[in-house]
């Protein structure tokens, strides 16, 4: 077997993503903790419950397993409905619990990267329209002022949403996450006020912190048509493409909103961010259902022959996260990786997909690209959202019941990479055989 091996730069970033609703547990104020007490909402009636026990101190364990096995950055997230637990109080306590969090990863060598809105929201705003009322924006700023604040010294890496347009597409369009909205209105009127949120995000946190890096996180899933002969399907992967995945960066880079059909000058927006945040997990393609006879009008399928995840929720398509950088990269700003990872109770699919899919960044810095980092999703399994704890995407385990983390083979995959700051043939060959002949041929 030939022997090789590929290296990042010197200063890159190897870390693991959390968001705090799914790993903290014990949270019983915002939006989620409701949703998962209607019934029907999560599959198999699953709760977040303890989750992973964060607002227990379990997060001192984790970080300390992040720190032993290579890593030296952590991307988590902070909880409005803690901080601000009603509209006229500011939970100090709260913010003392997150400045422990930062400094324990200071302490452990671990950047932080501090996510400012991760899909969850307070019950009091939920109350009053949640993201579709125009004041939102406003209220997300005076929130975003008090956390920056008291965090600003111990981080100064900030995304200030995580996917607004996944929160769009779930919450209004698809409504499967809450307030379970099938509206394009709706939906629109989010997203405006995201990026109005976003943009007065951005000016206070560089108020605040004027060295600070700030971007949002935008989920980009390859999207082609699944019969390139087709118009109609042609026609679908680029309206999916504008709508769900260009519309609000583009907005970040000219204060242009193009978006379901409408469209809107938000001036304040222009060229807020600093660095593009990028999720990518899979490729899917799209064709049109005929005859239309339902509200879904198009299929989504994988490509033939690719493998694909335990709960079929996603395929392993590398060559999908190099076109990923490749978009985010045009927007002529320093990229970081801030989510990508698979879903794998097993760990049979997670290794490879893990090396396939680093070699793919490796190739795009290897062109020069100026990609700053890669965030695997995640440390430990935690909640994800309305599929309850179907879905595993941890490196370790996570028994919920006893609270128990399972140290699995792609902990020390990951630990390999990040302690060589690359991949060598050897250690494919020892974690991932199945992928080696693709990563390193004859």
């Amino acid at each position: 077997m030939p022997k090789a091996s590929y290296h990042f730069p010197r200063d890159f970033m190897w870390g693991t993503a959390t968001a705090a609703h799914q790993v903290e547990g014990s949270n019983n104020n915002n939006n989620w903790s409701a949703w998962e007490n209607e019934p029907g909402r999560i599959l198999h009636g699953h709760r977040a419950g303890l989750a992973c026990d964060w607002w227990g101190g379990r997060w001192k364990e984790d970080l300390d397993r992040a720190q032993e096995t290579g890593q030296n950055a952590h991307r988590m997230s902070v909880e409005w409905s803690r901080i601000q637990p009603k509209p006229d109080v500011w939970d100090e306590d709260a913010l003392e619990h997150y400045r422990r969090m930062l400094r324990g990863m200071l302490e452990r060598k671990l950047t932080p990267m501090v996510t400012l809105h991760h899909f969850s929201d307070p019950l009091w705003l939920t109350e009053r329209g949640g993201w579709e009322n125009d004041e939102t924006p406003a209220l997300f700023e005076t929130f975003v002022k008090k956390v920056v604040t008291a965090l600003k010294e111990f981080n100064s890496l900030w995304i200030t949403i995580n996917e607004p347009n996944v929160y769009m597409l779930c919450g209004y369009i698809e409504g499967v996450f809450p307030p379970g909205k099938q509206d394009f209105n709706s939906a629109y009127i989010v997203t405006r006020n995201m990026l109005r949120g976003h943009a007065a995000a951005y000016h206070t946190i560089h108020q605040l912190q004027p060295q600070a890096q700030v971007g949002a996180a935008i989920n980009y899933q390859s999207i082609l048509p699944a019969h390139g002969w087709s118009p109609f399907d042609r026609w679908l992967a680029g309206f999916i493409r504008q709508n769900m995945f260009y519309a609000f960066p583009n907005a970040l880079v000219n204060g242009e909103l193009r978006a379901l059909f409408k469209k809107e000058t938000i001036n304040e927006a222009a060229n807020t961010f600093d660095f593009f945040g990028l999720n990518y997990y899979t490729r899917t393609l799209v064709s049109l259902k005929i005859p239309l006879r339902t509200k879904e009008f198009y299929r989504l399928t994988f490509p033939a022959g690719a493998q694909v995840s335990e709960n079929n929720h996603m395929a392993n398509v590398p060559e999908g996260f190099f076109e990923a950088l490749r978009w985010a990269k045009s927007y002529q700003k320093p990229v970081i990786v801030t989510e990508n990872g698979v879903e794998d109770k097993s760990d049979q699919m997670r290794p490879g997909y893990l090396f396939e899919h680093v070699h793919q960044l490796w190739r795009a810095v290897n062109f020069s690209w100026p990609i700053k980092g890669y965030f695997h999703w995640s440390l430990v399994d935690n909640f994800e959202w309305e599929r309850g704890w179907t879905q595993r995407f941890g490196l370790w385990g996570l028994d919920v019941d006893t609270q128990v983390r399972i140290r699995r083979r792609s902990v020390d995959a990951y630990a390999a990479i990040c302690e060589e700051n690359g991949i060598t043939s050897e250690m494919v060959e020892e974690f991932a055989p199945q992928a080696f002949a693709r990563l390193f041929p004859s």
